[in-house]
C-alpha cells in the first residue's frame, strides 16, 4: 500500500517510520534440578488461554454454520456483496453489486455481426480532352474507378440496411435517383468479409443524411434498437464500425454521451439535433452504430468535427429520429409528411451584419425554389424573414423548429422585410416528395 506524505516534514523526503518491537525476556534458571517439577503459573495461564480460545472458536463456528441459518433462512438465498476500499473515496465502502448491463466484450460480440461494411465503386470518365494536336470529342480517354467505404446497420433479417446518405451518394444520379451506369454498392458482413453482396438503393434522404439499401438473403443478424429519448449525458457509448475503411472492419471504440440535442451547422445532418460523444468516430465509421451499455443501438454515427485544437467531438443521429425516416423510405421511397418551404438562406447574414447595415435581424433568403410553398406565397430572393408563425427567427434552424410543429396543409403567417418595408404573407405548407 502506498501512502502520500504531507509536505510539512521539515523538508525531509519522508518522516522516518517508528518501529515497535517487544522486549526480550531472559529467564535465569537454577542449575540444580528440583525434586518435584510443577508447572509454573505462567505456563498454566498460557494453557488455559489456548483451551479457552479453541472452545470459543468452535462455538462461534457452530453458530454461523448451524444456528444462524436456522434463525434467518432467507439469508441462505442472498448473494453476498463484495466490499472493497477505494483509497480515493476517503474511506467509503463501495458495494459491488451485479449489474443488468453487459460487458463491452459481450456487447461487441453481440452487436458486431449486424454492422456491415459498405463499398461504393464509381467509374471515373474523362471526356472531350485535348491530347497533343488531337481533339477527342465524346471519347473516353480514361476510365479509372474510384471507391469509398463506410458502414451500415442491418435492421431487417431479409437484408434491409440503414446507413448515411453521404456513404452512397457518389454512386447515385442526382436527377434520376438511380445508380450511375457502371457504379455498384457492395455490402460486406463480418462473418463473410471476403464475399460481398450487391445492394440496391431503397430510398435516401439528403436532408437528414440517411439512406436505406437492401441485399438479397434471409436470416441476417438484426441489430437491437434502443430508445434514444432516454439516454443521458455520461452514459456509456460504444461506437462500432469501419474507421479507415474495410481494412479495420468491426472496430470498437468506447466513450460516453458527451451532450444531447447538438446542432452541427453546414453538415448533411442539419435537419436533426444530434448526440455528441467522445467515442472515437473517424471516416469509415459513417453509418455505423452508437451502442449503449445494454447492446442497443441508440444512434447512427455520422459526423466528426476535425479542426485544430478539437478532439473527441463525434456526433450521431438519434435512432428514434432515424427510424422514422427509414421506415418512411422503406414504405414510400420518400419521407412522407415532410413540409417544404422552398427557400435557401444565406448563413453570412448575421445579427452583426444586420446592425452594420441598419437592417432587421432575420433569415436572408438567397434563393426560392420554383413553385414551392414560399414561391406561391410571394417570398422572393432578397427578402428577410423576420417572423415565422408569429415567432421572431434568426436562422433556418429557428424556422425548421417551428415548421416541425405543423403538418401538411397548415397555413402560417410569415413576416418579411423588403424594400424598407415590412409585410406579412400567408404560406400554405406543402409536402415535399423528393
Amino acid at each position: 500500500m502506498i501512502f502520500n506524505n504531507n509536505d510539512n516534514n521539515n523538508n525531509k523526503l519522508y518522516n522516518a517510520p517508528t518501529y515497535y518491537t517487544s522486549d526480550s525476556v531472559y529467564l535465569n534458571e537454577s542449575i540444580s534440578k528440583p525434586k518435584h517439577k510443577k508447572p509454573r503459573i505462567l505456563t498454566q495461564m498460557i494453557i488455559v488461554a489456548l483451551v479457552s480460545s479453541i472452545i470459543s472458536s468452535a462455538v462461534v463456528a457452530s453458530y454461523f454454520q448451524l444456528i444462524s441459518p436456522a434463525l434467518n433462512p432467507a439469508n441462505n438465498q442472498e448473494q453476498i456483496s463484495i466490499q472493497s476500499y477505494d483509497s480515493s473515496s476517503k474511506g467509503k465502502l463501495l458495494l459491488a453489486a451485479e449489474s443488468s448491463d453487459s460487458s463491452i466484450t459481450d456487447i461487441a460480440e453481440e452487436v458486431s455481426p449486424s454492422i456491415v461494411g459498405i463499398r461504393v465503386t464509381v467509374p471515373t470518365t474523362r471526356r472531350n480532352s485535348i491530347f497533343g494536336n488531337y481533339f477527342y470529342y465524346g471519347q473516353d480517354q480514361s476510365q479509372t474507378p474510384r471507391s469509398g467505404e463506410g458502414s451500415g446497420i442491418i435492421i431487417k433479417s431479409d437484408g434491409y440496411i440503414m446507413t448515411n446518405d453521404h456513404v452512397i451518394a457518389d454512386a447515385i444520379n442526382s436527377k434520376t435517383g438511380k445508380l450511375i451506369e457502371g457504379a455498384k454498392i457492395e455490402v460486406y458482413l463480418t462473418s463473410k468479409n471476403n464475399k460481398p453482396y450487391t445492394a440496391e438503393v431503397v430510398g435516401r434522404d439528403s436532408l437528414t443524411d440517411l439512406a436505406v439499401i437492401k441485399i438479397n438473403g434471409t436470416n441476417f443478424p438484426v441489430a437491437k434498437l434502443g430508445n434514444s429519448d432516454k439516454i443521458k449525458v455520461g452514459d456509456l457509448a460504444i461506437a462500432i464500425g469501419n474507421p479507415g475503411g474495410l481494412e479495420y472492419m468491426g472496430s470498437v471504440t468506447v466513450g460516453v454521451i458527451s451532450g444531447l440535442n447538438r446542432r452541427v451547422e453546414g453538415t448533411e445532418t442539419a435537419g436533426f439535433k444530434l448526440i455528441q460523444t467522445d467515442a472515437a468516430i473517424n471516416p469509415g465509421n459513417s453509418g455505423g452504430a452508437l451502442v449503449n451499455s445494454k447492446g442497443e443501438i441508440i444512434g447512427i454515427n455520422s459526423v466528426k468535427i476535425v479542426a485544430q485544437g478539437y478532439e473527441g467531438l463525434g456526433f450521431a443521429i438519434p435512432v428514434n429520429n432515424a427510424m422514422e425516416i427509414v421506415n418512411s423510405l422503406i414504405q414510400y421511397k420518400y419521407v412522407k409528411g415532410r413540409i417544404q418551404l422552398g427557400i435557401t438562406a444565406d448563413p453570412n447574414y448575421t445579427e452583426e451584419v444586420a446592425k452594420q447595415y441598419n437592417m432587421p435581424a432575420g433569415v436572408y433568403v438567397s434563393n426560392v425554389q420554383m413553385l414551392s410553398s414560399a414561391y406561391k406565397a410571394g417570398i422572393r430572393a432578397g427578402d428577410i424573414i423576420t417572423k415565422f408563425d408569429g415567432v421572431a427567427v434568426k436562422s433556418v434552424n429557428d424556422i425548421n423548429d417551428i415548421k416541425a410543429k405543423h403538418k401538411v396543409g397548415d397555413v402560417v403567417s410569415v413576416e418579411i422585410y423588403r424594400d424598407d418595408q415590412t409585410q406579412t404573407l400567408k404560406v400554405t405548407l406543402a409536402e415535399i416528395k423528393n
